[in-house]
């Protein structure tokens, strides 16, 4: 099976992570195994890489491409939002690294057959867990009302045009269902008023449409209130994302652990007692170089925040490297 992905900023990725021999990595969104391949390398050889992803594909791919590293590797078809039970069904207190890679893989955009791309006349599905339940892109564009469409738009893809392309959807399925993602794209475009932009007219309602059948935020949300659980003192996490709802709520998140006392400045002396968790590693979003963007223009939007989780007094081990 072919599996094309490219991985943005690996050496940005690596040189966060800072992975070494011994350490137990998770990549949760594994994707092509990009940034796997090369965490793998640095953490050989005893070392445990443990993947999670929704797409069946993925997974797959995996075992087969991974199979000469089987005693360092194991895969799970989970979201991330459920390291944790991941890490227990490992027999692991916690991990010293984790990334997640937010995109969409070039294999859901252009193999996959489920409609992600508003470029391919598919099935207008959108689930990246192509066994799993759940209502399809179709039963959403095809059932909900034209207020919920046009929150969905504006919501999850900041598509400031929401109330008239949901109109124009509402319109034209009362035509004909519309089941295809060529179909979907072409309403879109026919909705949208003004000189076409740098972008295909589609692109924010597709990503809408993705975010809310995948429940992608709130997975996001729920990997975050637990991601601290997660780490091992000293451990890391990366995120890579890819616009503004993602990235504001790991900054959000990352700037609520990194921070010590809540009193108010007038407070002669703390009584809250909170202490910061974890220490910023990037205290500015890191972006791809240009090189990289014009090497792969899907690099573009891309956006690194990193944290290592603070040393606990009596936690962890002298280097505070997971047990297998």
């Amino acid at each position: 099976m072919a599996f094309h992905h490219v991985s943005v900023m690996k050496q940005e990725v690596l040189s966060l992570l800072s992975p070494a021999p011994g350490h137990v990595v998770v990549d949760g969104t594994f994707g092509g195994g990009g940034h796997a391949r090369a965490i793998l390398e640095r953490i050989l050889p005893d070392g445990l890489l443990i993947g999670t992803d929704l797409d069946e594909d993925a997974v797959t791919n995996a075992q087969a491409c991974f199979a000469d590293v089987q005693d360092n590797f194991r895969i799970f078809h989970d979201n991330f939002s459920n390291i944790r039970a991941v890490l227990d069904q490992c027999g692991l207190a916690g991990a010293n690294g984790i990334v997640l890679d937010l995109g969409v893989s070039l294999h859901l955009l252009e193999k996959s057959g489920r409609g992600f791309s508003f470029q391919r006349e598919e099935p207008l599905d959108m689930r990246m867990d192509g066994s799993g339940g759940g209502p399809k892109a179709m039963d959403v564009v095809n059932a909900y009302s034209q207020d919920e469409l046009a929150r969905i738009f504006l919501e999850y893809g900041e598509e400031r045009q929401a109330k008239r392309i949901a109109r124009r959807i509402v319109q034209r399925r009362e035509d004909e269902p519309i089941t295809t993602s060529g179909r979907l794209a072409d309403i879109v475009a026919s909705a949208v008023k003004g000189k076409p932009g740098r972008i295909h007219p589609a692109t924010r309602v597709f990503q809408a449409l993705r975010i809310h059948i995948n429940n992608e935020l709130a997975h996001l949300e729920k990997f975050l209130e637990t991601c601290l659980d997660c780490l091992l003192p000293g451990g890391r996490l990366c995120i890579i994302s890819f616009h503004s709802l993602e990235d504001r709520i790991v900054k959000r998140r990352f700037a609520a652990l990194a921070q010590g006392c809540t009193c108010p400045p007038d407070f002669p002396v703390c009584i809250c007692g909170n202490q910061p968790k974890v220490k910023l590693l990037t205290k500015k979003v890191v972006k791809p170089s240009q090189a990289e963007v014009e090497k792969n223009p899907m690099s573009r939007s891309a956006k690194i925040r990193a944290m290592e989780k603070l040393a606990v007094e009596g936690a962890g081990g002298e280097d505070g490297r997971a047990k297998q």
